[in-house]
């Protein structure tokens, strides 16, 4: 078994076990009597599903009733061809050119296909998501990389508990699809897992090469997005903003990067649609957005203006309690909405 590791965070998490873990790969299930098998898939348009004889890339283990993943270990199966002291081996090469970070890509990500892929721990569990750990790592060489890697939940333990909002202006292509996903059946749920993680990689390929503070999206792979792990070499993850006095950081100078990235964002059409001193880390001064996949068109969602003022009101509050001036969030809320040439 692996250590436990620190974290800044305040939810508790452990490491699981670096050997024996299963492999991923494909399965086949049906969701129930009724539905359809699904497919999932992505292209310029971010994720899409579609009926099929099997859905591909979910992760390997099973969460129990509890919502804890129940990892089987297959090491000693006969037909078992993981890498050994691995979970897995590298997935690089099993994403398509649009399933992968946009170039030109950082040195740090690890392309090689000898690679082999480590769970070190869960990092942070969410209502739609959990993130954990991942080391890609070339066997041999002092060629690694830490990622974080966010896998949507099955559809039994998933809460999307805010789809209606944020869907607005948002179709899918299959008219059959899109019913399902309204009525929440097991196979629309699992659609809706699909159109949250393409979605998210999207905005993240998208925002990354605009010059948005967000973490560089390694790959996508079915509902597991690899991205840049925002903290230090040994594993522990970057505070919250939310975590941190103002006496620990420059509050100005923070508040001066926020403003640049959400004025890059709205320029390009867009608010983060759930903005708070809770998805913006902190590392090394350097603050970076994080949880896109509910990314707002304020132009083609009729709520639009309202998301990008409750963005800056919610985070500004932070940022008031701290120090700044009052003023100065209704006055970025003015500048952002100019810059989404919302008048």
């Amino acid at each position: 078994m692996r250590e436990r590791f620190s974290t800044t965070d305040t939810e508790s998490f452990s490491r699981i076990r670096a050997k024996g873990a299963p492999r991923r790969g494909r399965r086949s299930e049906r969701f129930d009597d009724h539905e359809p098998e699904v497919v999932f898939g992505f292209d310029d348009h971010g994720a899409y599903a579609v009926a099929g004889d099997e859905y591909a890339d979910f992760d390997g283990g099973h969460e129990n009733h509890d919502g804890e993943h129940d990892h089987h270990d297959d090491s000693h199966d006969d037909n078992y061809d993981g890498p050994a002291g691995a979970d897995r081996w590298s997935t690089w090469d099993q994403s398509t050119p649009t399933e992968k970070g946009p170039e030109p890509r950082p040195a740090w990500v690890v392309t090689e296909l000898a690679a082999v892929d480590t769970e070190l721990g869960l990092v942070k569990t969410g209502k739609e998501a959990d993130v954990f750990l991942l080391e890609r790592a070339v066997p041999g060489t002092d060629r690694r990389t830490l990622m974080a890697a966010k896998r949507y939940r099955d559809s039994q333990h998933r809460m999307f508990h805010r789809d209606s909002g944020y869907l607005e202006g948002r179709r899918h292509k299959e008219s059959r699809i899109a019913r399902a996903m309204a009525k929440r059946t097991a196979f629309g749920k699992e659609a809706i897992a699909a159109q949250w993680a393409g979605a998210e990689f999207t905005a993240l390929c998208r925002l990354w090469s605009a010059g948005v503070a967000v973490p560089y999206p390694v790959q996508i792979m079915g509902t597991e997005i690899l991205m840049e792990f925002v903290g230090d070499e040994s594993g522990t993850a970057a505070p919250r903003l939310a975590q941190l006095r103002a006496e620990e950081v420059d509050v100005e100078d923070l508040w001066e990067q926020l403003g640049r990235s959400l004025s890059l964002l709205a320029g390009d059409g867009y608010a983060h649609g759930d903005l708070s001193a809770y998805n913006i880390l902190v590392h090394e001064g350097r603050l970076v957005i994080i949880d896109v996949p509910q990314i707002v068109d304020v132009v083609a969602n009729p709520r639009g203006r309202a998301f990008l003022e409750r963005d800056v009101r919610n985070v500004g509050a932070w940022f008031v309690s701290r120090g700044l001036p009052e003023q100065r969030v209704g006055e970025l809320v003015g500048a952002l909405e100019f810059d989404a040439r919302l008048g």
